[in-house]
C-alpha cells in the first residue's frame, strides 16, 4: 500500500470548535477515501490558535519559532492540504490568514487543497467562493470544486440537512482523495542538495 501525507490546517479559536470537528470529519472521510484507493494515510493536524503568538512575532520579525517552523514545514511537504477557518465579517478570520502569509509563497504551488469553513448562519457561506477560494487561487494550489460550509443547523442528529453536510463531506473528500492518489508522494526538499556559495555567503548576497 503507497503512503501520502494530509496536513489539516483548523483556525478555530475556541474549545471545542466547530471548525476543528468540521476539520475532523474531511481527514476522516479523506483517509476513508484514499484507503479505498490502496493509499494509506498519515495525518498532520495543526491548530493555528496554538500558534497565535508565535504567527505575530513571524509578522513582525521576519523570523518563525521552531514549532511555528514545525507546523509550516508539514504543510510545505504534505501531499494534500485541508483547510477550514471560522468564518468573521464574511471571510476568514485573521489567525487563517496570518498563517498562510507567513508560509513560504512556493509552498502551495499545484497542491491539492480542500477548503471549508464554518460559521454561525448559512448566510456566510459565501465567503469561501469570494474570499477563501480567491486566496488559495493566488498561492496557486489545486482548490478542489466542491468545498464545504457548515452552519449550526448542519449539525443535527438525523435531518436532512445534516445528511447534506456529510453528502457534501464525502464528495470533496473523494475529489480530494482522487487527486493525491493519482500523484507521486511529495518529497520534501533537501536544503543541502543545493547549498549557498560560500563566495555568496562572504558577500552578504
Amino acid at each position: 500500500m503507497t503512503r501520502r501525507t494530509i496536513a489539516v490546517v483548523s483556525a478555530g479559536i475556541s474549545v471545542p470548535s466547530s471548525t476543528r470537528l468540521l476539520a475532523d470529519r474531511l481527514a476522516a472521510a479523506t483517509v476513508s477515501a484514499l484507503r479505498e484507493r490502496g493509499v494509506d494515510t498519515e495525518v498532520d493536524v495543526i491548530e493555528v490558535r496554538d500558534h497565535g503568538h508565535e504567527l505575530v512575532d513571524n509578522v513582525l520579525t521576519g523570523f518563525p519559532r521552531p514549532e511555528l517552523q514545525a507546523a509550516l514545514k508539514a504543510v510545505a511537504d504534505a501531499d494534500g492540504l485541508i483547510a477550514v477557518t471560522p468564518t468573521f465579517s464574511a471571510s476568514y478570520n485573521g489567525l487563517f490568514k496570518m498563517f498562510f502569509d507567513v508560509l513560504d509563497s512556493e509552498s502551495l504551488i499545484g497542491k491539492p487543497t480542500l477548503i471549508a469553513a464554518t460559521g454561525g448562519t448559512g448566510r456566510h457561506s459565501l465567503a469561501l467562493e469570494h474570499a477563501v477560494r480567491p486566496l488559495f487561487a493566488f498561492l496557486r494550489a489545486m482548490v478542489v470544486p466542491t468545498s464545504v460550509f457548515s452552519a449550526p443547523e448542519d449539525w443535527g442528529a438525523g435531518d436532512r440537512t445534516a445528511q447534506s453536510l456529510d453528502q457534501r463531506i464525502a464528495r470533496a473528500a473523494g475529489e480530494l482523495a482522487e487527486i493525491v492518489a493519482a500523484r507521486p508522494a511529495q518529497k520534501a526538499a533537501d536544503p543541502f542538495l543545493e547549498p549557498t556559495p560560500f563566495e555568496q555567503l562572504l558577500n552578504g548576497s
